[in-house]
């Protein structure tokens, strides 16, 4: 069986797998909550699983985080816990940045739409908004931008006399209460950002794209760019199984 992690700045989806790389559990957590890990209470689910896990795959961007979380599966489960960059991923993806600069997580979103053949553009809604390019089985590099939630998070947390406020697609630009304003403002805004980023990306490298969004609000975008979009919340989960061959 196959243990997969991803540790995130927000939250940490941890999934088992069987042996034919069918789901089995799914948990997600804050990632918060891993600053005092308790196994008995965060992974009560994998008791019944123990003896049968064999591999274990990480990515993460909070190494704290991660540490602790290794410690803790090494002690409990007998099992070495590896992380995307300690593998050799040459003969999977060719990266032609400096890796100790790239995300792991952006790494295995890149191997997760992996397929030799086609270009992407990888959009990613996390606490950060990330835009990642693939032509074919190469990763260029990618844009980092803020995160759509932490950015409204820290408006509302300065700005005295704005409430509370929900991010929803919001069709009237112009907003007739404070709250509509802000919705306005985050959708529309970064809905411009999304497709000039876009366009910026298609023009530099004069090729045709896929398009993949994954992360909490990729739903949210998916029909206002003009451009064909397929979401994928689990892209980097499905990366990271995709190199458990190699541990």
């Amino acid at each position: 069986m196959y243990l997969i992690g991803d540790i995130g700045n927000t939250e940490t989806k941890i999934c088992l797998f069987n042996d034919k790389r069918k789901l089995l559990k799914k948990k997600i957590f804050g990632t918060n909550n891993f600053e005092k890990i308790n196994f008995s209470d965060k992974f009560k689910f994998l008791n019944s699983y123990k003896k049968k896990i064999d591999k274990i795959m990480f990515c993460s961007v909070v190494p704290n985080v991660f540490k602790n979380v290794k410690g803790t599966i090494k002690k409990k489960l007998r099992v070495e816990v590896k992380e995307l960059k300690q593998l050799n991923l040459k003969k999977i993806l060719k990266i032609e940045v400096n890796t100790k600069q790239v995300g792991s997580d952006r790494l295995a979103n890149a191997i997760g739409v992996l397929n030799n053949k086609d270009n992407f553009i990888i959009l990613d809604f996390g606490t950060a908004t990330t835009f990642d390019v693939v032509l074919k089985n190469k990763y260029k590099g990618g844009i980092i931008a803020p995160g759509v939630s932490l950015s409204l998070k820290t408006l509302v947390e300065k700005a005295k006399l704005i409430p509370n406020t929900k991010l929803t697609k919001i069709n009237n630009i112009i907003g007739k209460n404070t709250q509509n304003a802000v919705r306005s403002g985050f959708y529309w805004g970064y809905q411009g950002l999304i497709e000039n980023m876009i366009n910026l990306i298609e023009k530099k490298y004069k090729k045709n794209f896929k398009i993949i969004f994954t992360g909490g609000l990729s739903h949210l975008f998916k029909d206002t760019i003009e451009k064909k979009i397929k979401v994928d919340k689990d892209l980097t989960i499905k990366g990271l199984l995709r190199l458990v061959d190699l541990v």
